[in-house]
Order: structure tokens, then sequence, then C-alpha cells
């Protein structure tokens, strides 16, 4: 099982819309993710900077971070789109984090 880390940027006074919505994640969304092979998904949030940092298990090929070409992943990223700052395909914003250090 593979652990993987990465950052995104949540806009300024949106932290209880993000946990709003994703408290409210699609059904069809979270089973993608599921079907995929992801686990233990958690989303932190640094309120001094608005830096969201996620960390999931994989078993699978890829991350959630390598499903744009899916229909109902593009659907949620325009959906989250206001609240977070995005790239031109409406994707988050996001840069992997290396490992540095795992204590199992």
């Amino acid at each position: 099982m593979k652990r993987i880390a990465f950052k995104m940027y949540l806009n300024e006074g949106q932290k209880e819309e993000y946990k709003k919505r994703h408290h409210e994640i699609w059904p069809e969304l979270k089973q993608l993710l599921k079907e995929a092979g992801v686990s233990e998904y958690s989303i932190f949030l640094d309120e001094e900077t608005n830096t969201l940092f996620a960390f999931q298990k994989v078993s699978g090929d890829g991350g959630s971070q390598d499903f744009g070409q899916i229909e109902i992943v593009q659907k949620w990223w325009a959906f989250m789109k206001d609240i977070m700052e995005t790239n031109e395909d409406n994707s988050p914003v996001s840069v992997t984090l290396e490992e540095v250090f795992y204590l199992e």
C-alpha cells in the first residue's frame, strides 16, 4: 500500500464551506475513490496559511489526483473552484509532498 500526501490551498474565509461540502461528499465520488483503492483519506487545514494537507493510502495505481479525466471528478472540481485555488481546468492547485519519515 502506498501513502500519498499533497497540499492544496483554500481561499480565505472558506473553511466552513469546505468542511460542509466534504461532509456531504457525493456518494458516486466516494464510491469511485474506494473502488480505485483510496482509503484513509484525510485533509487537514493550516488556518494560518489556508493550506490544506491531504493524506491517503492507495492500494491501486494512482491516488485521487490522478482521476482528472473522469466526469464526476471534473464536476467536483467545478463545484469546488469557488472556494479553492484552482488551475485552468478547475483542478485544485496541488503540490505532491515527499515522505521523509514514517514510523509504523
